[in-house]
């Protein structure tokens, strides 16, 4: 299997992956490189110092609506993590499982509960 190697760092341009923004250019240098055949994108946090959840939802999370958990935990990997940073990627990775489980019936809670506000 091919690797394709995405190093975090250059991609953002700093220590920091914290936007959206760079988050959403990320998934879709992701989704490029899954579209090839037999090819596994491997993601290299080498010198990022800060990540947030709002980084992570756009970059990872939402490739839980494209793609099978079997075919990323195949095709997706990750280097160059913490230990703190990879427990915040886990939990983004459960949280985008289970809204792309059922998500209408997740949107329609949401809805809710800001129409109660």
């Amino acid at each position: 299997m091919k690797e394709i190697k995405i190093n975090i760092f250059e991609h953002v341009g700093s220590d920091a992956a914290v936007s959206s923004e760079d988050g959403d250019s990320l998934y879709n240098r992701i989704v490029k490189g899954l579209e090839e055949n037999d090819v596994k994108v491997i993601l290299d946090f080498n010198n990022i110092n800060l990540i947030t959840s709002t980084f992570l939802n756009a970059a990872v999370g939402q490739l839980y609506g494209k793609y099978d958990s079997y075919f990323l935990k195949k095709h997706l990997g990750v280097k160059n993590l913490n230990k703190e940073d990879l427990e915040l990627l886990k939990k983004v990775v459960e949280r985008a499982k289970e809204y792309f489980k059922d998500r209408k019936k997740m949107d329609n809670s949401i809805k809710e509960i800001l129409e109660d506000e």
